[in-house]
């Protein structure tokens, strides 16, 4: 059943995962929203691929208003020092057998985008693309964006390096 308290850009994660029939389990939005019991900030869902991987999913939603997805340009991959921090901490209590990702998924803004050949996915009238970067390499790249709003960031050629399509971490096992 569709968790209505979802944003968007999770519900459209989760609908991708069925179409795409990989096991998961959302993380309840009121239980993130619990300080007094666990002052770690929560991660999104708990996927579990065919292959027997075990992955722990932070998504983060952006807009997408460029034209070209040529070079991954224009894409923002800015996250809080608290979603590293916390997706750190529950990759230690679940590890060793869980990876632990940031899902970014992008909502096209533009009509005629070029998508170099990545996929999209529509949902709800929006058309979406997502990429996955491991939180070992988010963490190995990642420079600071705004030291007022606690913000982290990949510089461009990183996450160029570093995104994968979803699609192919997912499927295609890279």
């Amino acid at each position: 059943m569709e968790d209505k308290s979802q944003n968007h850009y999770e519900r459209a994660f989760g609908n991708w995962l069925i179409d795409h029939n990989i096991k998961y389990t959302p993380i309840d939005e009121h239980e993130r929203a619990a300080p007094a019991r666990c002052k770690v900030k929560s991660f999104d869902f708990l996927l579990y691929p065919d292959d027997g991987r075990k992955i722990i999913a932070e998504v983060k939603g952006r807009k997408f208003r460029g034209t070209s997805f040529v070079n991954l340009t224009g894409l923002e991959c800015w996250v809080t020092s608290d979603d590293v921090d916390g997706l750190a901490q529950w990759h230690e209590l679940f590890s060793p057998d869980f990876q632990a990702v940031f899902v970014f998924a992008y909502k096209i803004e533009n009509i005629d985008v070029d998508f170099d050949g990545h996929r999209t996915f529509d949902f709800d009238a929006g058309k979406y693309a997502f990429f996955c970067v491991r939180l070992d390499d988010y963490r190995r790249f990642m420079v600071l964006r705004s030291r007022k709003w606690q913000t982290i960031t990949l510089p461009a050629d990183k996450f160029r390096r570093c995104a994968v399509d979803l699609h192919d971490f997912l499927l295609n096992v890279i």
